[in-house]
């Protein structure tokens, strides 16, 4: 009696490999950053805040443009903590308040808006959290209180940020360590340590640390808890101090409370203080583009800070 083979057309194995494949796109899936809202967005309004009339293809040059555009168009401030109010994190409110309330934010607002523009925009976005490592004692360890994103190019994967205050970064970082790389202001270099990277900043031929984080993909449920103690935990710097920052081309602006601080790339500083609540509504408006709400409370959030002693 002959002998029968059979040679099955897909053997099993395969299964098993399409399995796997399929649970990595399912993970790859699951750490981009969602927004339930996301079809909310208004993309031409939010062009048309940061002043962005180029192309709309999800590459390196139009993240470039639109990361430098957001930075040097939309403040850095947080004047809703200082002066009480929530700041709620939907889309729906990031919108009225930064794109039609001509506000700021800071890093949760912006860098959320940021990326749902580059989502809508067809980039694939994941979000990321650091630890502040900027002004802090070298020994002491914070808690993740800061936002970033990851973005993945054909040309590699690359780091994101918008909200930074007077250290934001004007433009995507190649995810490799250990060079410097250029910006639109100054260079910027990351350092790998680990499974952590450090973002360091170069100011008048110094290296300063900004902040460490890890690629542990982070949800807005997380970030949350963090925007929580930020606005309103009694302890967080948020809800003492006054931080306002935005660009001037190369120029950067920064008021610390009452203390406007002007800094050249060329090393040129210069600074003034203010000494009255219109004097800082003046300089807000001007300098900033910000639109503080009329009102008792913002009026003493602002005399609070007249009043503390100078650094």
């Amino acid at each position: 009696m002959p002998l029968l083979i059979y040679v099955a057309a897909n053997p099993r194995p395969l299964a098993g490999a399409a399995a796997l494949r399929n649970n990595a796109a399912m993970h790859r899936q699951s750490s981009i950053l969602q927004f339930p809202d996301l079809a909310t967005f208004d993309l031409d309004a939010y062009c048309a805040r940061i002043g962005y009339h180029g192309g709309r293809e999800p590459s390196l040059a139009t993240l470039r443009e639109i990361q430098w555009r957001h930075v040097s168009s939309i403040p850095f401030e947080n004047l809703a903590s200082l002066a009480g109010d929530p700041v709620p994190l939907d889309l729906a409110a990031l919108q009225a308040k930064m794109l039609r309330g001509r506000r700021g934010g800071y890093c949760f607002e912006h860098n959320l808006l940021y990326a749902a523009a580059l989502q809508r925009l067809g980039f694939v976005v994941t979000g990321l959290a650091a630890r502040v490592l900027w002004k802090a004692p070298a020994d002491r360890t914070g808690p993740r209180t800061h936002m970033l994103l990851k973005v993945d190019l054909p040309e590699g994967t690359f780091i994101s940020d918008t909200g930074f205050g007077g250290a934001s970064l004007p433009g995507p970082l190649e995810l490799v360590a250990g060079h410097a790389q250029a910006t639109p202001i100054e260079p910027y270099r990351l350092l790998q340590r680990g499974d952590h990277f450090h973002l360091e900043v170069q100011l008048r031929d110094a290296w300063q640390p900004v902040y460490s984080f890890d690629l542990q993909p982070q949800q807005a449920v997380d970030y949350e808890v963090a925007n929580w103690f930020v606005a309103a935990h009694p302890t967080s710097r948020f809800t003492q101090v006054l931080m306002v920052a935005l660009p001037a081309g190369q120029r950067r602006q920064a008021l610390f409370n009452d203390e406007l601080k002007l800094h050249d790339p060329d090393g040129r500083s210069e600074s003034r203080r203010f000494t009255s609540i219109a004097e800082l509504r003046e300089a807000l408006a001007g300098l900033f583009g910000i639109e503080v709400p009329a009102g008792a409370r913002y009026d003493a959030a602002l005399g609070r800070i007249l009043a503390r002693p100078a650094a």
